[in-house]
């Protein structure tokens, strides 16, 4: 895994090392209040938590972590606070700044590069839909010229931004436009179209897999990068996982894997994974992370006790 900060020019660490590992979509804590505002409190040993389970990159503001239901500042905000926290514990740092309008796109990606992210991740335009992966590219172009020293990711998430674009095409023809672009998020269950994407361009990109329950097959077919959301819960988890895959211990990341989505399933079925996963690290874990903020909705007591009770076995 080669997710550490390093004191190099960030495209000269990939390049001589890879870009590759598990990092954690992390959750965004709120104050239980009317506002449900930013607790930032928490970020710093929310980073080393997850640094004491092995996991040395973090993306903020992503699906999981509600960076769509955020405003500008808030975003801000949070990038800044995670920022500070990874120069102590020198993880990764990647930022997802899409989802809002194009100027604030550029903003965020201006604040995210001259704040120190290690990269970027942005969604598609979400309302004016790119038709063509040429649109794409040109979208995601104007968008590396406002951060032009901080290797961009593209977020792949079809069944949420209803973008169904060929991911490996995309890449193909991004070898000679997109100078920052490094690789996408793929989240998906489509394995086909992830090799595929995962091949294209001769390999050169690289394609973080953002499914939970996925991560054993998927290193059968050369993936050794995940951002899965259940790993807020057990990170520790997540990381014995992928060591025992990328050391061929079959059988225990069989019984790993196993965990991770029975975890994932439970979690899931309370309705939203989201709701789910923040409820879930409130009663087992140290970090206290608070409410959802709506659209989502917060679990009712009787789910959470449901929940507590059949995940007693795992946490």
């Amino acid at each position: 895994m080669h997710l550490y900060r390093d004191s190099k020019n960030k495209f000269e660490y990939m390049a001589s090392y890879g870009f590759r590992g598990l990092i954690v979509p992390v959750v965004t804590a709120f104050h239980d209040n009317f506002y449900r505002s930013l607790n930032l409190d928490v970020i710093s040993n929310f980073a080393k938590y997850l640094l004491s389970s092995g996991i040395r990159g973090v993306l903020v503001s992503g699906t999981t972590g509600e960076g769509m239901s955020l405003s500008i500042q808030e975003r801000k905000d949070l990038i800044k606070a995670w920022a500070e926290a990874v120069q102590n514990t020198k993880q990764h740092l990647m930022v997802q700044i899409g989802g809002c309008p194009l100027p604030d796109v550029l903003e965020l990606a201006r604040f995210s590069e001259k704040n120190g992210a290690d990269a970027l991740l942005c969604l598609p335009e979400l309302y004016y839909k790119p038709k063509t992966n040429q649109q794409l590219i040109e979208y995601l172009k104007v968008v590396g010229d406002a951060a032009p020293n901080t290797p961009l990711f593209y977020y792949n998430f079809p069944l949420m931004t209803n973008v169904t674009l060929d991911v490996a095409d995309f890449l193909n023809r991004s070898v000679d436009q997109l100078p920052t672009l490094r690789g996408v998020k793929f989240t998906s269950s489509d394995l086909n179209a992830a090799q595929e994407a995962l091949n294209a361009a001769s390999g050169r990109y690289t394609i973080f897999l953002g499914n939970n329950t996925l991560i054993s097959a998927a290193t059968m077919l050369g993936f050794n990068s995940f951002i899965p959301a259940t790993l807020n819960l057990v990170p520790e988890l997540g990381h014995q996982l992928l060591e025992a895959a990328n050391s061929c211990d079959l059988e225990k990341a069989k019984q790993l894997q196993n965990t991770v989505t029975r975890v994932t399933k439970i979690v899931g079925a309370t309705g939203s994974l989201i709701p789910g996963i923040k409820a879930v690290m409130n009663a087992f874990s140290p970090i206290k992370v608070g409410p959802v903020r709506l659209p989502l909705q917060n679990l009712s007591d009787n789910q959470l006790a449901e929940l507590e009770s059949a995940l007693k076995p795992y946490m």
